[in-house]
């Protein structure tokens, strides 16, 4: 049997072994460790004629006889509590008597333990724990009595108030805060004469205003208090409050103290294997009960609950809505009713899943904690009690508790709909299978790449475009906002609060306003269309064809997001010391050179992060697609009759699931475009200057 030869607390001291029994088989061990092969035989048969008269071992006896005194000492002590109950005042507070209690029970296992402290650690600790409870309940007892006294007196005393005195007292209360609102009516008038005089600025009106006021409520409280009434509840009100902060404090520094001791005083236990870790393995919380850690066992309970009575019965299809569970997400409701939904089957299927994998976390965290709570009691440390587990649990544990909703919300409003568009990227969900679908594996993805069928040929076109559109529309809204925020910038301008206010107007009024503005006044009829044809007779068809669709969407957003860059690289540009300036001017730089050596890269360096958003934002703009033109102009030939010639991937997926009720292959482009869209952000977010220096 191997044991460790020492003990050690939770800060790694070393302790001897107190179980005479425990040390002589680690002795015999060590013995067998280093002697030849004759003497390892008979030490190891003196070691098992050891292990089989276990209990004849003169330490065993006494350890044995230590139990029985131990539990024929609680029984009497239950009767000695009793009667010590009976002996008590009975009109002590219950707070009092409560820890008068606990004090006499503390004397009572001080004086018991006190005998055993050199056989068992167990001893030691009871006797440490009590004569600390014993030394200092005694001071929180009579601090509460003293007070309490006081508060009964403070009571007494409001029966012998004088009412006449009283109403006396009212009344000149009353004259003083009149008196006192007069005095700081006619201060804030001199406040006022002063600073239309000019005297004083208005900050210092406003803040010498704040003083009067201060003062003023200061001493109408103060003057308040000359009621005996109201001094007498304030009294009574703070010696109640005083009571409980002191006694809340002074337990608490016991139960510190306590949590010391029993850091510092190991455990000894016979066992030196991990049993009950693997034993309630799935069962959340018995192992903590058995380790003696009741409190924290009943909340790993409540996870055993929801595993075996929420859960499994919900992944097995119990209390589900139309669904079978995991069963559901399989079959899709196949050979199901009428009214059974394959969409309803495979959320619910989805949710089983999850809630499947909250539940093995639980049984891994449970089991993590009980193996290493067991661990520890067998290296020697204590487990934590209760006190304890609750002050590290609101301090380490604050940022779990605090991201725990958010944890919840990711999972069944982000993870569960994102798990959906993936599965159903893998059906037939089509015009033709919206109740009943199935399982068709890749044909989707292969539809996509071999750019077949009736939504694959259109794919890549709309995908080009896609690109060009994002790489072309993000750079000239960023290369038009960055030169108004540069000419702004210029100590030259005059006016830029005006040039700013107009620069932002864009971003300031709503974009679906604008977008349909210029939509309608681009139309074959509207007011910039024969404009352009009044004064250059070029008669331009915009809503019609294809380019002068593209070339106005990519103008139009141009104008819409620079802003947004214009604000940025404002911010930026204000933010660049002058002293780089002076000194590249002194070095004899050029504005060119200072624009490319210094401008531009820290305005690069701020905004990185924030200009690939925006790359990101316009690959999935929907709203200037939709609204300015609805996709359009419309080529059958190319796109079909499911996209238009200016649709994005987004619009275009729109339309093939919402209009059209393509979701299978619709939910495949969606997951095509959003491992693309996290690709490239993740390469830019890398390779930008920011993320290499680690201010990401």
């Amino acid at each position: 049997m191997e044991y460790n030869k020492f003990l050690y607390d939770e800060f790694g001291n070393i302790y001897e072994r107190k179980n005479l029994y425990l040390k002589e088989i680690v002795e015999l061990n060590e013995k067998i460790k280093e002697v030849n092969p004759n003497e390892k035989n008979y030490l190891r048969r003196q070691q098992k004629e050891l292990i089989k008269k276990r209990g004849e071992h003169p330490y065993n006896i006494k350890f044995k006889k230590f139990k029985e005194s131990e539990k024929n000492f609680i029984k009497s002590l239950k009767k000695k509590k009793k009667d010590f109950i009976n002996q008590l005042d009975q009109s002590l507070p219950y707070k009092v008597k409560k820890l008068k209690i606990e004090c006499f029970i503390a004397q009572e296992k001080y004086n018991f333990y006190k005998k055993y402290i050199d056989l068992t650690y167990d001893a030691q600790f009871e006797y440490e724990k009590n004569r600390i409870l014993m030394k200092e309940l005694p001071p929180i007892i009579e601090s509460i009595v003293k007070e309490t006294k006081a508060v009964q007196n403070a009571i007494k005393d409001r029966k012998n108030i004088d009412l006449n005195q009283e109403k006396k007292i009212e009344l000149e209360f009353k004259k003083f805060e009149k008196e006192q609102k007069k005095a700081l009516k006619l201060e804030q008038r001199k406040l006022k004469e002063k600073r239309k005089k000019g005297l004083i600025s208005r900050k210092a009106q406003i803040n010498e205003n704040k003083i009067f006021k201060q003062k003023y409520k200061e001493a109408v409280l103060l003057k308040s208090y000359d009621c005996f009434e109201k001094r007498n509840k304030e009294f009574i009100k703070n010696k109640k409050h005083e009571i409980k902060q002191k006694t809340k404090l002074g337990l608490k520094e016991i139960n510190f103290n306590i949590a010391d001791r029993k850091k510092r005083i190991p455990i000894e236990l016979e066992k030196n294997k991990v049993k009950i870790a693997y034993f309630t393995l799935l069962f959340p919380g018995v192992g903590q009960i058995l380790n003696s850690q009741y409190k924290k066992g009943i909340l790993f309970l409540i996870a055993t609950f929801f595993i075996y009575f929420i859960a499994i019965p919900y992944a097995l299809g119990f209390g589900n809505y139309q669904g079978e569970g995991i069963k559901g997400l399989i079959t899709l409701a196949e050979g199901g009713k009428i009214v059974d939904k394959s969409l309803i089957f495979m959320i619910e299927g989805i949710i089983a899943i999850f809630l499947l994998i909250i539940s093995l976390f639980l049984l891994y965290f449970s089991f993590k904690d009980v193996l290493k709570v067991e661990k520890n009691k067998i290296k020697g440390i204590r487990p934590k009690n209760w006190f304890e587990i609750k002050s590290s649990f609101q301090e380490e544990g604050f940022p779990y508790i605090a991201n725990l909703p958010g944890l919840i919300v990711i999972v069944f409003i982000i993870l569960v709909p994102v798990t959906t568009t993936i599965l159903l990227s893998f059906t037939g969900m089509d015009p033709q299978h919206q109740s009943k679908f199935y399982w068709i594996g890749i044909q989707n993805y292969k539809l996509i790449f071999l750019g077949q069928g009736l939504a694959g040929s259109v794919f890549w076109l709309t995908l080009g475009w896609t690109i060009v559109w994002t790489l072309v529309a993000t750079t000239l809204a960023i290369i038009i906002g960055f030169i108004l925020a540069l000419l702004v910038n210029q100590d030259r301008i005059k006016g830029k609060a005006f040039f700013r206010t107009v620069y932002l107007l864009p971003w300031a009024v709503p974009a679906f306003i604008t977008i349909m503005f210029f939509s309608i006044m681009l139309s074959p009829n509207g007011a910039i269309s024969q404009l352009i044809q009044s004064i250059w007779n070029i008669e331009i068809s915009v809503k019609t064809d294809a380019m002068q669709t593209r070339i106005a969407l990519i103008l139009l957003q141009g104008w819409l997001g620079s802003s947004y860059i214009f604000l940025l690289s404002t911010g930026v540009l204000q933010a660049i010391p002058n002293d780089l300036y002076e000194a590249a001017e002194m070095d004899g730089a050029t504005t060119w050179q200072k624009l490319k050596h210094i401008t531009i890269p820290i305005v690069l360096f701020q905004t990185a992060p924030l200009l690939i958003g925006q790359y990101v934002f316009n690959f999935n703009n929907f709203s200037i697609i939709y609204l300015f033109n609805g996709g359009g102009p419309f080529e059958p030939t190319l796109y079909g009759n499911l996209a238009g010639s200016s649709d994005l991937l987004i619009s275009y997926i729109y339309k093939l699931t919402i209009e059209n009720q393509y979701q299978g292959i619709g939910a495949a482009i969606t997951v095509f475009v959003s491992i693309a869209v996290m690709f490239v952000s993740f390469l830019g977010y890398r390779n930008s200057k920011a993320f290499k220096e680690e201010r990401l």
